[in-house]
């Protein structure tokens, strides 16, 4: 049986079922998977839609399901996102330090995403992935060689982290809004170079991604909603994207967490240099 899904924009009434919606689907789930790997998910979304043909000319379906992943973090660090929120205000100086470089690290890449967001749609391009993906491989296998104390510490600690490490980790990370730079790698690429350990680093990222990502999101969506009806699918695409996204992304996080306590990022390292070679072959 077909089931039929209507939201409250123009052209979004469409079959679930239909190539649309399972086109969504795969990815919804390509966004989970790769949100907080550093291997860039908005590069495998514009490789994945050039060759599934999903029409998503204003990059609006791309970032806004990114806010699922987001939803999934918050999700997964409920208690402790509460506990830095009721501590910042109860005058807590870890969370209002944890907070504070939080801010300091968001603050760069979003006011450089908001200036510049047309320029760097036309740079969302197989081709520029693919480079992005090979030369972000070769900068993250040499930040994950630098030494770092701590190395082996299961469980972040964001205590540890200076206004100095977050500028960097935030300065870093504007180098991902070249699509296959990978948001994630940049900022855990920043954090390695700064001294954090990989488990810092990377936890760090996931929480760094929320503003940045939902702000991006909303903004994209709020910008772009007379464009929904060119999408794919419209509107009904997007929510059964983030949906997608949000489950996978929640089942992603522990696991990466719990590999980068115990192994170097060299896997991502090559993952991402085969992939942007076979992206550049089929491209020729």
């Amino acid at each position: 049986m077909t089931l039929v899904l209507c939201v409250n924009v123009p052209q979004t009434c469409i079959l679930l079922g239909s190539m649309e919606i399972l086109q969504a689907i795969l990815l919804g789930v390509i966004e989970g998977l790769t949100e907080f790997l550093p291997i860039s998910s908005t590069g495998h979304l514009i490789i994945a839609e050039k060759y599934i043909d999903f029409k998503d000319t204003a990059k609006i379906f791309t970032v806004v399901i990114q806010m699922g992943a987001m939803a999934a973090v918050v999700w997964y660090y409920r208690i402790d996102i509460w506990q830095n929120i009721k501590g910042f205000f109860a005058g807590s100086a870890s969370a209002r330090r944890f907070i504070t470089n939080l801010a300091i690290a968001a603050i760069p890449a979003g006011l450089l995403g908001l200036a510049l967001d047309k320029q760097f749609e036309a740079y969302a391009t197989a081709k520029v992935v693919a480079a992005a993906l090979i030369l972000g491989a070769l900068v993250l296998w040499l930040a994950d060689r630098v030494p770092k104390p701590g190395a082996e510490e299961p469980k972040p600690q964001f205590g540890k982290i200076s206004p100095r490490q977050a500028l960097g980790i935030g300065l870093m990370q504007c180098f991902a809004l070249i699509p296959g730079v990978s948001r994630s790698g940049a900022a855990i690429v920043g954090g390695l170079l700064g001294g954090l350990n990989r488990v810092t680093a990377t936890a760090f990222s996931f929480y760094l991604g929320v503003p940045i990502l939902v702000v991006a999101g909303l903004y994209k969506l709020v910008r772009g909603w007379d464009d929904l009806g060119s999408i794919s699918g419209g509107a009904a695409s997007i929510i059964i994207g983030v949906v997608v996204s949000f489950v996978v992304a929640l089942l992603s996080i522990a696991w990466l967490i719990g590999y980068v306590s115990r192994h170097s990022f060299k896997v991502f390292v090559y993952y991402r240099i085969i992939l942007g070679i076979i992206v550049l072959l089929l491209l020729v």
